[in-house]
């Protein structure tokens, strides 16, 4: 007769061995109010490790240059949000998994022109009344083509002092030395931030328009916080941060990850993978009695054993 297949619900026996009480409640409680002690206390010595707030008018303050020449690529559409397609515009596709464009498929939810919202639309509501050299450059802006603007951009040149040379009638320089007074004033920061209601609290435009800039990114180089310096698990400083990511953060550091331009929907499909594996780990054969070959409950029960003997040790 063939052995039946071992079944833990009809071949493990009913535990009859001895008890003792548990407050599970209680020890809840204590390691609660314990680790509330902890926290609060370290809070008050050593503070929070987060830095200042990033804003546009930070970034202009420190770095003129690298302002006026990210303004200058939002109006020769040349930066990075202007090109990067879902949710944000229809530039491009996106990454994809094989056939299937998961950045095109979510749709642009979120619509955001960088010539419009970074540089134009602000100077609109700055120049009302305001400035009649830049009232007469916008009207010229406005009166151009497509064609005629984007000359106009790749025409003028940034220098480290500023725009450097631009053709004659060329409005741009007016528009980007309007545009860094305005930034750093802070009258940018508040002009870029959208919300409805009391509270304005949708910081999506200022943050594709200093992510577009360099100037951030050798901000986190500093700070260790690049993907390439597995910097989702990084806190500002030498804290830690969330070292949970680490499995996630992993694959962004390894071929062909760490070369990809895809990296982003491959870490994402790698994941949901694993993590199927994880969820369905007790419905997979082979899979499901890892535990009972590995014997690592021996390992975990060692003091049960070592009292009772193998002879009482349950079967896995």
């Amino acid at each position: 007769m063939a052995k039946r297949p071992f079944n833990p619900d009809r071949d493990v026996a009913e535990w009859h061995g001895g008890s003792q009480p548990y407050d599970l409640l209680r020890e809840g409680f204590v390691a609660l109010i314990a680790v509330a002690i902890l926290i609060t206390s370290l809070a008050l010595l050593f503070g929070s490790p987060d830095e200042k707030s990033v804003t546009i008018r930070s970034w202009a303050r420190a770095d003129a240059t690298d302002f006026v020449t990210t303004a200058l690529g939002e109006l020769s559409g040349a930066t990075t949000s202007a090109g990067y397609g879902a949710p944000y515009n229809h530039a491009s596709d996106g990454p994809a998994l094989g056939p299937l464009h998961i950045q095109r498929m979510a749709g642009v939810t979120i619509a955001v022109d960088s010539i419009q919202d970074f540089v134009i639309a602000p100077l609109d509501s700055l120049a009302a009344g305001r400035s009649a050299s830049l009232t007469a450059a916008l009207l010229r802006w406005h009166a151009a083509t497509s064609p005629q603007r984007l000359l106009w951009a790749n025409a003028t040149v940034v220098g480290a002092l500023g725009v450097s040379s631009a053709p004659a009638g060329d409005p741009v320089p007016e528009l980007l030395s309007s545009l860094s007074a305005m930034a750093t004033s802070g009258a940018l920061d508040q002009s870029l931030i959208a919300g409805r209601g009391f509270f304005s609290m949708d910081y999506t435009k200022p943050l594709l328009f200093i992510a577009d800039g360099n100037w951030f990114t050798t901000l986190a180089d500093r700070q260790n916080l690049l993907g390439t310096q597995w910097g989702m698990m990084n806190e500002t400083g030498s804290y830690p941060g969330q070292a949970w990511l680490w499995l996630y953060t992993f694959w962004y550091q390894i071929a062909p990850f760490n070369s990809s331009g895809n990296a982003d929907v491959l870490v994402f499909a790698t994941m949901i993978f694993l993590s199927g594996l994880l969820i369905f780990l007790p419905f997979l054969p082979g899979l499901r009695s890892l535990p009972r070959w590995s014997k690592v409950y021996r390992l975990i029960w060692r003091e049960h054993y070592r009292r009772t003997g193998e002879a009482s040790r349950p079967r896995i």
